[in-house]
């Protein structure tokens, strides 16, 4: 090189005019910028996200299905005599049971309904006492009620201390708050008050107080001694006092529409298949039977009932085959050899789901048609009954009971039109 010449920036990689110089300055401002955006980053990623939200986290354990909501109870005990002179009002009973169950279950909200039963006579009949405890299967309370008779007594007084004690002392009442808890004693004599170790009814309605029991009384006839008792007897047990006819005062009520409601009744109970032990076939076919030969104002209240409270069932308490496996409560293989109804047995797999399939299919129109006539029946029974208490008529039995229900059943919550 000569003594003239400028020596020359020696070049980079980087291509010509770019000096070692500019590209470490470069280089470190470059380094700074990434450590800056690096930062920057870590920043942005320690703050919530306020566009995109966080990954949702399995919360499945911790959350509770709300508690199903409990219904009300309409608990009701019916203390009846059943001595010779009551024949007429226990007859009446039989022919009212289902109507006074259909308005019970009638209330808003819609209660549970559960029904016991004592029949009582004297000591030295064929009974003193006849139990049934409380219990939602209507059908089973009516067919006991059916086989009542009304006999025995001979002297004045009966045994009411002992019948109302044991309505009181062995009913499995409920405990809940929201249950109108409830007995109808219904009889036409006074308590034998001289029988030796027996609690007396002064006794008994205090122990009824204790458990939130109300006592109602409900006189019939005019024999003397009875009124001071049983008027006695409701005003301890915070219930009411009503005196009627000696035979009930039960007036018939046929709607419009209680002949078809009949036929349907007897066609519904013509589609049930009783199955399991022999018990349980027996009871359905008990209940078949009564079904059958049920009066048509009996059969109308009685479907108008099972409309309001066993809307997918053809009876009340166990149910038969056909519903047990609409509601999920058995399998059709599950059931095998005698538990099959009769006409089933023999049947192979596919057969006796045919024969079910056409059985339920029948069933389904029926209760089609026979909530629409519910309808209307209760519609014209709701009209008779207010012509009727506009009339001065509303003073049977029935009316009572219903009457003391609409107005005690208002403190569980339960409300009446």
């Amino acid at each position: 090189m000569s003594s003239n010449q400028t020596p020359q920036t020696p070049r980079s990689k980087a291509g010509p005019g770019v000096t070692l110089e500019v590209l470490q300055a470069t280089a470190f401002v470059a380094l700074i910028g990434l450590t800056g955006l690096a930062a920057a980053s870590l920043q942005e990623k320690s703050k919530p996200d306020s566009q995109t939200p966080p990954p949702a986290v399995k919360t499945t354990h911790l959350i509770k299905k709300p508690a199903p909501v409990e219904r009300p109870r309409i608990e009701v005990a019916f203390v009846l005599d059943t001595t010779g002179s009551m024949s007429g009002l226990l007859e009446g009973a039989k022919q009212k049971i289902w109507s006074i169950a259909n308005r019970m279950a009638s209330g808003q909200p819609r209660p549970e309904v559960r029904v016991g039963l004592i029949g009582y006579r004297d000591r030295g009949d064929a009974y003193v006492t006849e139990r049934h405890d409380l219990s939602d299967d209507i059908d089973g309370i009516y067919s006991k009620l059916m086989a009542l008779r009304a006999d025995g007594g001979g002297d004045a007084p009966e045994s009411v201390n002992q019948a109302l004690h044991e309505a009181i002392t062995t009913m499995s009442w409920s405990e809940s708050q929201n249950v109108y808890r409830v007995v109808f004693l219904v009889g036409d004599a006074p308590p034998h008050m001289d029988y030796q170790g027996e609690v007396q009814y002064p006794a008994t309605v205090k122990l009824a107080q204790a458990k939130g029991i109300l006592v109602n009384t409900i006189q019939c006839g005019q024999l003397g001694g009875t009124r001071e008792v049983w008027q006695a007897i409701a005003q301890t047990g915070n219930g009411e006092f009503v005196a009627i006819a000696q035979d009930g005062a039960m007036v018939a009520m046929a709607s419009p529409m209680d002949e078809e409601l009949g036929e349907l009744n007897k066609k519904l109970a013509s589609t049930m298949l009783e199955w399991g032990g022999e018990k349980d076939k027996a009871e359905l076919r008990g209940k078949r039977s009564l079904s059958m030969v049920a009066g048509a104002g009996v059969a109308a209240s009685r479907l108008s009932y099972l409309a309001k409270n066993e809307a997918g069932h053809t009876n009340s308490g166990r149910a038969d085959l056909i519903d047990a496996l609409g509601s999920g409560e058995v399998a059709l293989d599950s059931v095998k050899g005698d538990a099959l109804p009769a006409a089933m047995q023999a049947m192979k797999p596919a057969e006796r789901k045919k024969f079910i399939e056409a059985r339920s299919g029948e069933r389904t129109r029926l209760k089609k048609r026979i909530t629409t006539l519910v309808e209307k029946r209760d519609a014209w029974v709701k009209a008779e009954k207010s012509k009727a208490a506009a009339e001065g008529r509303a003073d049977g039995f029935d009316y009572e009971v219903l009457d003391a229900i609409r107005a005690q059943a208002a403190d569980v919550g339960i409300a009446y039109e």
